[in-house]
């Protein structure tokens, strides 16, 4: 017999075992069963679990959850049409599913974060990584090239932005994820002089609010909010990589999803 599931999720698990209250789990499928192929995504969507079956894979690695919550979205939504017809249409499929989220952001360097700034071409400017965030320090450059710079990178068609477009930018803290609130985001404006935040999301009452004052009273800040799928889809990318070290003999790809938002 090749390579199980359950084999893949030991790589996939922290030495000595993953805390007690993670949410790493296998959410559909069998762990004795033999992977075909493996799909890495941000989020596991019908789309993305049609995908990996056409694809002859077997095993979908997601960062995200399945049922629309980040514990218990099977229970707390257990009565929805939309949940329940997912549901069947995964067993249907034959795609098994393991969330891999709390492993990813574990690792030292965080692989998400990481995978961001690698994919942004700034891992040569790195100057400083925090548990939460990364901060380089890139070539001066104006707010409106770096945003150019990070929309092509990345393949995105839009950013959403704070402060003047001419404002000169060279330390930039980056953060993936749901790690866009004022707890993280107001020490490292601070104490760490950054001209420029860029992060995935958070809540809009606190992070964009500090920077509304901070313009007012005439600092030179700016803010980019990239969108949480759009801020994590790179270290998924990279766990594609490192999974195709881990079992050279199964492919292994790595799908990016359609944006969920456009600019009407």
């Amino acid at each position: 017999m090749g390579i199980t599931i359950q084999e893949v999720i030991k790589t996939l698990t922290m030495p000595g075992g993953n805390s007690p209250d993670t949410v790493d789990e296998l959410l559909a499928g069998e762990p004795g069963s033999e992977v075909t192929g493996i799909v890495t995504a941000f989020m596991p969507t019908l789309s993305i679990v049609e995908q990996a079956a056409a694809l002859g894979t077997n095993l979908v690695v997601a960062h995200e959850m399945l049922y629309y919550a980040h514990r218990d979205g099977d229970k707390l939504h257990a009565g929805s049409n939309v949940r329940q017809e997912k549901g069947m249409r995964i067993d249907a499929s034959g795609v098994a599913i393991y969330r891999c989220h709390d492993y990813c952001h574990r690792l030292q360097p965080d692989m998400i974060t990481e995978g961001l700034v690698r994919e942004l071409d700034w891992l040569p400017y790195v100057h400083k990584r925090l548990p939460h965030a990364v901060i380089v320090q890139i070539p001066p450059a104006t707010l409106k090239e770096a945003a150019e710079h990070i929309k092509a990178r990345l393949g995105v068609a839009f950013l959403r932005a704070m402060g003047d477009p001419s404002t000169l930018c060279r330390r930039i803290g980056v953060l993936a994820g749901f790690r866009g609130q004022a707890q993280f985001i107001i020490p490292m404006f601070e104490e760490e002089q950054l001209d420029l935040v860029l992060y995935g999301e958070g809540f809009e009452w606190e992070t964009p609010e500090y920077v509304r004052d901070s313009l007012y009273l005439g600092e030179k800040r700016a803010l980019l909010a990239l969108g949480h799928a759009e801020s994590e889809e790179a270290g998924m990318s990279a766990l594609a990589d490192h999974l195709r070290l881990q079992f050279p003999g199964i492919p292994v790809h790595f799908i990016k999803e359609k944006p969920l938002f456009t600019v009407m």
